[in-house]
């Protein structure tokens, strides 16, 4: 059966708009699917469904591309801002791209860049439980005990967070996997047993891994890690 996406995704997915401003073009009655007014948190199916913005199709990208890349901090994850730099500043791909997930711009991330609006469905939406790894630096020691209260569950935005793998690599480091994701979690993770994030690196999404890649660099993924993560996620390709 094949995936749906809400309207206001895929029209920012296709680079149309925000989904903010596509939330706007739809009470304004300038959204049709299907030849009909689009409405609030429609879904639908681009390979069924014809959407059109100002009576104009919208099309789904054609050539899809997959990249990795190793993202700076202070840079900003979002598509368009009028007063940071964002991520789009500074990478040169012809495709237009867009970033899964919108992260903290003060950390390093291995961040996933693509046009497959398949993809970012099936990492972002939280009904999926897929796999990221961080490295974690404190500013002082952390303890056994409050590496094993993150590792169990701790509060974070009022709800219990699942469990996660937590590995010593120092008395400041550690490495943490965890299968969800909520704003700024990790850092609210470490706060919740009284201590504070230094720095912050995600350096693996499932099997995509940032291994020796450069800060300000990125790549296609290969045909393995591409082949490899569609099994894993149970997409065709």
């Amino acid at each position: 059966m094949e995936e749906k996406v809400r309207i206001h995704k895929y029209l920012s997915q296709a680079w149309i708009c925000s989904r903010r401003k596509a939330e706007e073009y739809i009470e304004r009655w300038l959204i049709k699917v299907n030849w009909e007014k689009a409405t609030l948190w429609q879904s639908i199916n681009p390979k069924l469904d014809k959407v059109e913005f100002l009576n104009e199709a919208v099309e789904e990208q054609k050539n899809l591309v997959y990249y990795k890349l190793n993202k700076p901090s202070w840079i900003v994850t979002t598509c368009a801002n009028l007063w940071e730099k964002t991520i789009l500043d500074i990478i040169d791909i012809k495709e237009r791209v867009f970033p899964i997930w919108r992260l903290d711009k003060d950390t390093t991330w291995l961040i996933l860049l693509t046009n497959d609006w398949r993809l970012a469905n099936f990492l972002m939406h939280p009904r999926y439980e897929h796999e990221k790894e961080y490295v974690v630096e404190t500013f002082w020691p952390i303890n056994d005990e409050q590496l094993e209260s993150i590792a169990r569950w701790v509060y974070v935005l009022w709800k219990l967070t699942k469990e996660a793998d937590v590995k010593r690599i120092s008395s400041w480091k550690f490495f943490i996997t965890i299968t969800e994701w909520r704003n700024r979690q990790i850092r609210r993770m470490v706060e919740e047993v009284w201590w504070k994030v230094k720095k912050l690196k995600r350096i693996r999404i499932e099997n995509i891994e940032l291994w020796d890649l450069p800060i300000w660099s990125y790549k296609r993924l290969s045909k393995d890690e591409l082949r490899n993560l569609f099994k894993i996620l149970n997409i065709s390709e």
